[in-house]
């Protein structure tokens, strides 16, 4: 008898307040039998683990945690991302559904999108959903208290990069900007800012809607600071 293929859902779970998740991911989360979450390599829980941990008891589940690698060396990209998709072909194989839960959305700048990608070259039997989250973007501008757009304005996400004339020309031709992966460039955006005459129109915030947010209306405060990886700026001309 041939079992059929189980299907391999990404969940988004919002940006890091726990009641901010859907009823539609509650539901997966509590009728797939194994739940994927990302798992970091120095312990800690992920938020994503975190807000499983509120909807669902993990001793009734079959908990997958995978671990991301954090380099641009493909051989070791691809060794480790080839693995983890066999972790959840396992499961898969043996028609069991899986959560794949991520934080904000599954298709905006989540792993969740190579995942699904190279699920389907290596094993294209399995099918692949997704049910949408609230992202870092739209937590951030509940919590900062403005629009990120009205009418006819533009709005851009971009991520952050060391390229000051690309970061400048993205402010200039847009609206309203979000930076995400902020951080590691930090000064050099501030500067950017400065000399457009903008630091009074950009806010930081780090971890968005999460018990841990911080927010900073004044960006200059930064200069020469290190802050987390899920840190963004939005710029609102």
């Amino acid at each position: 008898m041939t079992t059929t293929v189980g299907t391999l859902y990404g969940v988004g779970v919002g940006p890091g307040d726990p009641e901010l998740i859907t009823v539609k991911a509650y539901r997966y989360m509590r009728e797939c039998p194994v739940i994927a979450y990302p798992k970091k390599r120095m312990g800690g829980k992920s938020y994503a683990l975190e807000i499983v941990e509120m909807y669902c008891d993990p001793a009734e589940k079959e908990m997958l945690g995978l671990v991301f690698p954090m380099t641009k060396d493909p051989a070791i990209l691809e060794r480790e991302w080839n693995k983890t998709v066999e972790l959840c072909w396992e499961q898969l194989q043996m028609g069991k559904d899986i959560a794949f839960v991520t934080e904000g959305d599954p298709n905006l700048y989540s792993t969740f999108i190579h995942m699904a990608r190279l699920m389907q070259e290596l094993h294209p039997e399995v099918p692949i959903r997704t049910v949408p989250g609230i992202s870092s973007i739209l937590g951030a501008a509940a919590q900062l208290g403005f629009p990120l757009a009205d009418g006819d304005e533009q709005v851009a996400i971009v991520p952050a990069t060391d390229d000051p004339e690309a970061m400048r020309k993205a402010i200039v031709d847009h609206d309203t900007v979000i930076f995400i992966k902020v951080a590691k460039v930090l000064d050099q955006m501030i500067a950017v800012l400065e000399e457009l005459g903008l630091a009074d129109k950009a806010s930081v915030i780090t971890k968005a809607t999460s018990p841990y947010e911080l927010v900073w209306r004044d960006v200059r405060e930064l200069k020469g600071q290190e802050l987390e990886y899920l840190t963004l700026m939005v710029v609102r001309k």
